[in-house]
């Protein structure tokens, strides 16, 4: 069963995970990616990748679904700043 602190949990990373798709959505109808620093975007990248392993450790299923698909939208980025330069 899950408790009450995994739905904030669940709640928090949803909305931190949605900002994430109209930023990849626009980039993608765009394609541009001028406005996007690489830097920052591997420096994100590598942190979502650390509470990923974090959320594994601590058996935290919020963080683990959550960190998955916001590593998975930031890599998008990563791969559009490559690809369009």
């Amino acid at each position: 069963m899950i408790n009450s602190i995994e739905i904030v949990g669940l709640v928090a990373g949803g909305l931190t995970t949605a900002s994430f798709v109209p930023q990849v959505y626009k980039t993608y109808k765009s394609k541009s990616t001028d406005s996007l620093s690489l830097t920052m975007l591997i420096v994100f990248f590598i942190g979502i990748i650390l509470w990923l392993i974090y959320g594994i450790y601590v058996n935290s299923i919020a963080m683990m679904l959550t960190n998955s698909i916001t590593a998975v939208l930031s890599f998008i980025l990563i791969y559009f700043k490559l690809r369009l330069k």
